[in-house]
């Protein structure tokens, strides 16, 4: 069995930095200490870089099976690895829509062969296939989700159906992981800024049209319902400060009934980026104001909003281009956001062990995932090995999405990633990947 010792690093977890020698066996970590010494060991120097447990990003859509002119699991989990992120979960809005359990099994065997990253999928939601969904095996499959789907094949997602909701937080024993936005406040005032612009609204009024009142209405009515249940429930990327209120931060994320997370791009840009950036940066939700921006971090600080995911969307330049209406919402953001919470650590605005605790720790306790979250002896060895003094700007050129753009392009960047470790296995190591190994499915308690 293979056996590397990554020599010197400092090491940040569970609330510490500490520098030290990590051995790794095979997949997983199997001693931490201060200095180490093992003969026909692989030496992996360390000093003066940070090592990071392996970012794990709970929202993502790689677009394969149906989609693939705009990404695949490949392409992505190849550019996600680069960023930093051993583990994802993605979401069911593929064609066809991930709505059968015989759906859901193919995308992991997809996975097996193509993935660079360890995978998870979440089961799709409609109102057509609730019994199916309550078949969902909690212990190898991460949640049930309404995320990118019509409810009703024509429009809504599931927080505008609280009958419906009802039904299905009484019965499930899964995580259900739920966007909030109220549909009938959106197409009002899409209404209202069609009437004054056509087609033809620009791209600043994206915030007003998906406001923080669309976004706060539906919240509320989804937590009234869960609490109700005392189902496990997560909501996708919080977009308002208003609604980042409305969750408790007085008990420990791992007993915890309900959660929320901040996205990336909510913690970086504000409406005042509409003007520069356009169609780049329309989301749904929405992109809101500087004072929500700032507030979502507070929130993030405060132990309200419990982790940090993606989102990552990625459409065609082509999709991203045009009118208001034609421009699709959602952007690809895995291979940089953990260079964008790095910048955040750099600004002052959130300690790098806090960075840990959101993009790792706590995303393993939110859906109990197995021995993965964390730098612990016999925990599998998902790292990342990070320069915080390494300048980079993101070009044309070392973008990695199949879609060839992201909203950072020239951008600048005080981090950078330098090796990612998936499974004890380097598959990253500075611009160059080693392509023979796969990611694994993980695995998930029985009990949410």
């Amino acid at each position: 069995m293979k056996k590397k010792i990554i020599k010197q690093a400092s090491i940040v977890n569970e609330g510490k930095t500490v520098i030290a020698d990590v051995l790794i066996v095979g997949a997983r970590i199997e001693n931490i200490s201060s200095t180490l010494s093992e003969s026909n060991v692989e030496i992996i120097d360390a000093k003066g870089l940070y090592l990071l447990p392996g970012v794990i990003d709970d929202q993502v859509h790689f677009r394969e099976p149906g989609l693939t002119r705009k990404g695949t699991i490949y392409s992505e989990s190849r550019a996600a690895v680069a960023g930093g992120v051993t583990s994802f979960m993605d979401m069911p809005n593929t064609l066809p829509n991930t709505l059968t359990q015989e759906l859901l099994e193919q995308k992991y065997t997809r996975a097996s062969k193509t993935s660079l990253a360890n995978y998870s999928f979440f089961m799709g939601i409609n109102q057509n296939n609730l019994e199916d969904a309550l078949k969902t095996d909690n212990e190898n499959v991460c949640g049930i989700t309404d995320d990118g789907l019509y409810f009703n094949n024509d429009e809504g997602i599931l927080a505008n159906y609280p009958e419906f909701l009802e039904k299905l937080f009484s019965r499930t024993d899964s995580l259900v992981a739920l966007h909030s936005e109220d549909d009938a406040i959106i197409k009002n005032n899409t209404y209202k800024y069609r009437q004054l612009y056509g087609d033809n609204i620009p791209f600043e009024f994206h915030a007003l049209i998906r406001n923080e009142e669309a976004c706060l209405f539906a919240t509320k009515r989804v937590l009234e319902i869960s609490k109700k249940h005392n189902n496990r429930l997560h909501i996708f990327h919080i977009s308002t400060l208003e609604e980042a209120n409305l969750f408790d931060n007085k008990l420990p994320v791992g007993e915890k009934r309900i959660t929320a997370e901040a996205c990336v791009h909510h913690l970086w840009f504000s409406d005042k980026d509409y003007k520069r950036l356009g169609a780049k940066i329309k989301w749904n939700p929405s992109v809101k104001t500087e004072q929500d921006k700032n507030g979502l971090l507070a929130a993030l600080l405060e132990n309200k909003l419990d982790i940090v995911a993606t989102d990552h969307a990625p459409h065609t330049v082509k999709e991203k281009n045009g009118t208001y209406f034609n421009a699709l919402s959602g952007g690809p953001l895995v291979q940089h956001a953990l260079p964008v919470m790095l910048e955040l650590f750099h600004q002052g605005k959130i300690s790098i062990e806090k960075l840990v605790e959101k993009t790792s720790h706590h995303v393993a306790e939110i859906y109990r995932i197995k021995e993965r979250g964390y730098i612990r002896e016999g925990y599998y060895a998902d790292l990342v090995l990070v320069d915080l003094k390494n300048e980079w700007k993101v070009t044309p050129e070392n973008i990695l999405y199949k879609c060839q753009w992201s909203p950072f392009e020239n951008q600048c960047f005080k981090s950078k990633i330098v090796k990612t470790l998936v499974n004890g296995n380097l598959v990253y190591d500075s611009g160059m990947f080693n392509e023979t190994w796969r990611g694994t499915r993980l695995k998930f308690s029985k009990i949410r």
